[in-house]
């Protein structure tokens, strides 16, 4: 396999980065989790590390079978715990991105994305940084991929989403929820973490606007972005440690609520694109009782429907997918 290097590779001390390009929280319950999260005189220490890669070719042989790649099922969503005890262990967590680089993290809405730069602020002021030197941040450039990672961002609260009204918060606060909620239910939904942890993310777009059947193109772009973002996670890791090390990445129905995407099929593109990635582990969080059929069924097709097809090439393996007959959803509104 032939490794390429990033598009573009930038650092930035992240004192500096959060002084120099502060974000910009546009609606009020946005700056009550950030009042929370970066009280005055909050220290942002370490080094974010930003790179965008473009789309990677898939490799020359898939095997669908069993793999080295050990994929668990997790209930819940991402609460950003390790899930191996070796010192030399990187993790990653995905960011259920737009085409455009975290273009919505001021604005009111309260989906994975959002919820992420909230919770990591120093993304809001990498995003404003890329916008101030001129930059593409853009997860999708072209109708390709071009995943975005960066590691070492602060995480600096948590803030629970699932439904309390005890709390304030009947509804919950994901997605819309999340601005109609008054600011006394978001502070007390919002928890500092002090001292802070530190996450390394994959920001990356699923496709969106498809009905019917999938087709094989559509089904290729979701495989080789997921594949793009997993390898590149791999090479990032390796350079940070100087040598390669245990990868781990979380992920769960990436491109399954707003975009519409087909849980089966979304699951399953990135079981496959992590283990030709190379990926040692991939903890997926399908979080309630629904979320684990769909892993369930993932599982199944890997033993019985795609098992009998190994070391065939990408071009046979998507047309073997497509054949399986999945259809787009709708979105959920977030």
């Amino acid at each position: 396999m032939t490794d390429a290097e990033p598009i573009e590779r930038l650092e930035f001390d992240a004192q500096a980065l959060v002084t120099e390009h502060p974000p910009v929280w546009r609606d009020r319950n946005k700056q009550v989790v950030h009042a929370i999260a970066c009280p005055p005189g909050a220290v942002h220490r370490g080094t974010l590390r930003y790179a965008r890669w473009g789309a990677l070719p898939l490799p020359e042989h898939t095997e669908p079978g069993p793999a080295p790649t050990r994929v668990i099922a997790r209930p819940g969503f991402f609460d950003y715990g390790p899930v191996l005890q070796a010192p030399d262990a990187l993790e990653w967590h995905v960011n259920f991105a737009d085409p455009h680089l975290f273009v919505a993290y001021g604005s009111p809405l309260f989906a994975q994305d959002e919820m992420q730069v909230a919770e990591h602020p120093a993304l809001g002021s990498l995003k404003e940084a890329l916008d101030a030197r001129g930059l593409r941040a853009r997860t999708v450039d072209g109708h390709r991929p071009t995943p975005v990672l960066v590691m070492g961002v602060e995480r600096r609260c948590r803030v629970a989403t699932e439904p309390s009204a005890a709390e304030g918060r009947p509804h919950g606060l994901y997605g819309n929820a999340f601005a109609w909620a008054s600011q006394e239910a978001i502070r007390r939904a919002t928890t500092r973490i002090d001292p802070p942890t530190v996450s390394n993310l994959i920001a990356m777009a699923a496709p969106s606007g498809g009905y019917g059947r999938y087709t094989p193109s559509q089904i290729e772009h979701v495989l080789v972005t997921a594949f793009t973002g997993f390898r590149a996670a791999v090479l990032e890791s390796e350079r940070f440690r100087g040598a390669p090390c245990p990868v781990v990445v979380h992920t769960g129905f990436w491109g399954c609520g707003a975009f519409g995407g087909h849980r089966v099929l979304m699951t399953l593109l990135q079981v496959l694109a992590a283990r030709m990635a190379g990926i040692d582990v991939l903890a997926f969080h399908y979080g309630d009782e629904s979320g684990v059929a769909a892993f369930h069924a993932v599982e199944t097709l890997l033993r019985e429907e795609l098992a009998p097809s190994r070391a065939q090439s990408p071009r046979d393996l998507i047309q073997a997918i497509a054949e399986l007959g999945y259809e787009w959803g709708v979105s959920d509104g977030n």
